[in-house]
């Protein structure tokens, strides 16, 4: 019987487990669908993620000191450290190869089991250290230009590119980058004429009510305190990020139920190795100075402009975008707490940019348009969309066989199926009468579009009742996003070649407008966007 030893001395092999090359699919008898994201399913263990905050026009305009530019990025691979059993000839040349003596070989029978590899445990490697985190502007950023140094807006988009470059993962049709959280001040200083007026600049005027600030630094950022991914025991991944806009407060060792008075928003992620889904745990707490925020987890593009954002993006969607009506998203959403009536919690928010003539954006903030479409669930919300109000109602509703009904139709439109629409201020030929969005709080004009549970969207998967997927109602969605989106209706110029509609970001969470106090709690797992097999080999074979 030949005799085994472990190794007596430190030597290990390492085995990187983080590339997860799971093919998630959906067959519904006669569409096979693949996944058009880099973590299907979220349940790659090397996990790669983002934190990015916004001021209300999506800009920085102020660092908080100490914190950087806000742009920051945790990033790992998991590395399963492996400690074999030799044979005592294999034993005796390592020895013989290190210069050791061959007496101090340990004569070890063999246990059940010695004959394979034994697994000691994992460690994390980590891609973004702490000071790419911190850097802010004036500090160079590693290979990027330097003409943006000191540009307080310009400088965070460059440092989320360079942090995309150093969680990047290769895959098949393109590398991808990471999840994005998203935190968003609503807050602005009409004074401060930070804000472009439907990309226009303007200069300082005010009061204006429709937007609350106490001063100067009431459009700051919070602070971004952050827990590196660890492992908690022997085999489950927990990392966070959290912090506040109340900037006075020292919250890196408090928890929500201590914060008294204080702005507040956690996101923190766990999962077990090789197991399961990440669990992206959320908490958004909003105050008196500070009452009109937002936490999205985001799915965004790998290049080009997201939702929203008029800068070089990085991501998760490595297709390069999402095309109507070719694509599917499914997670699993538990809401905990709700936030009073005036927030609004988005299912689904899909968000792209083209221009009104069907054009798609190229950077000039005067002609390009970002156009949204949020599903909201938050039952408080009502449809201020009504017959004797049709300026907050699309011109028409497209039914899913593709009929239309016209919004002055009070038997057959379904206004209860909508809370508002508003038409870009950019817009020349909108339908009369009509309510253009708020011109501040995009970069550039946008249009929204937003929708409530009702038996139209039925089809599509989405709720169609109040309450459904609510506090109490944890469920996993199938929405048909990409279908439902072909028949939303959005502005085009007349006589203009329909636009084929893309779709840069893909997101849930909430917003809380303009009430302090308010705590909003829920989880996402297993998320995922799928496309047709065949779309996917599209997409692939153009990019």
């Amino acid at each position: 019987m030949r005799k085994y030893l472990r190794y007596s001395i430190l030597f290990f092999i390492v085995l990187i487990s983080t590339s997860c090359k799971r093919s998630f699919s959906l067959n519904n008898g006669t569409k096979k669908y693949m996944s058009a994201i880099g973590d299907p399913g979220m349940q790659r263990d090397g996990l790669r993620v983002a934190i990015e905050s916004w001021n209300q026009c999506n800009e920085v305009g102020e660092e908080t000191p100490n914190f950087g530019s806000p742009r920051a990025a945790d990033c790992f691979d998991v590395i399963e450290v492996i400690q074999p059993v030799l044979t005592m000839d294999q034993y005796q040349k390592l020895l013989d190869m290190l210069g050791q003596s061959g007496t101090q070989k340990q004569d070890l029978s063999k246990e059940p089991g010695d004959e394979n590899p034994r697994k000691e445990g994992y460690t994390l490697q980590h891609k973004v250290t702490e000071h790419d985190n911190k850097l802010g502007v004036g500090t160079p950023i590693p290979g990027e230009s330097s003409k943006s140094f000191n540009n307080i807006d310009l400088y965070a988009a460059e440092k989320e590119v360079y942090l995309g470059s150093k969680c990047q993962v290769s895959d098949k049709p393109n590398s991808w980058q990471f999840w994005m959280i998203m935190l968003k001040n609503g807050n602005m200083d009409t004074y401060a004429a930070l804000c472009p007026k439907d990309g226009v600049k303007v200069g300082p005027y005010g009061p204006d009510h429709r937007f609350d600030c106490f001063g100067k630094g009431c459009m700051r950022h919070p602070t971004m305190h952050h827990k590196y991914t660890t492992l908690v025991g022997n085999d489950t991944l927990m990392g966070r990020f959290f912090g506040t806009w109340d900037v006075d407060s020292d919250l890196s060792k408090l928890g929500i139920d201590e914060v008294k008075n204080k702005s507040f928003y956690s996101v923190t992620w766990k999962k077990e190795i090789g197991k399961g889904s990440w669990v992206f745990h959320h908490v958004l707490k909003t105050s008196k100075r500070f009452p009109w925020l937002m936490l999205y987890l985001r799915s965004d593009a790998i290049q080009g402009f997201s939702g929203g954002y008029h800068y070089d993006t990085r991501g998760m969607i490595k297709t390069k975008y999402l095309v109507s009506p070719n694509f599917k998203v499914r997670f699993t959403l538990n809401v905990t707490k709700g936030g009073g009536s005036k927030s609004q919690f988005y299912l689904m928010d899909m968000g792209s940019c083209w221009k009104n003539n069907g054009q798609p954006c190229d950077g000039d903030v005067t002609s390009d348009v970002t156009r949204y479409s949020e599903m909201i669930i938050t039952p408080e919300t009502k449809s201020w969309c009504r017959p004797h109000k049709v300026e907050l109602c699309p011109p028409y509703h497209t039914f899913s066989n593709g009929s239309r009904v016209h919004r002055e139709d009070t038997r057959n439109y379904p206004y209860d199926a909508y809370h508002m629409y508003c038409g870009p201020g950019n817009g020349k030929h909108l339908a009369e009468p009509n309510r253009r969005c708020d011109p501040f709080s995009n970069p550039q004009a946008q249009e929204i579009l937003q929708i409530l549970p009702h038996p139209v969207w039925g089809e599509y998967g989405y709720p169609t009742k109040k309450g459904e997927g609510w506090i109490g109602d944890s469920k996993t969605w199938l929405l048909d996003v990409g279908r439902m989106s072909q028949n939303l209706y959005f502005y085009q110029d007349p006589g203009t070649q329909p636009i084929k509609r893309r779709w840069s970001s893909i997101d849930l969470g909430v917003e809380v407008y303009r009430d302090p106090d308010q705590v909003v709690e829920w989880t996402v797992s297993d998320f995922d966007i799928l496309v047709p097999e065949h779309s996917f080999t599209s997409l692939s074979n153009k990019n």
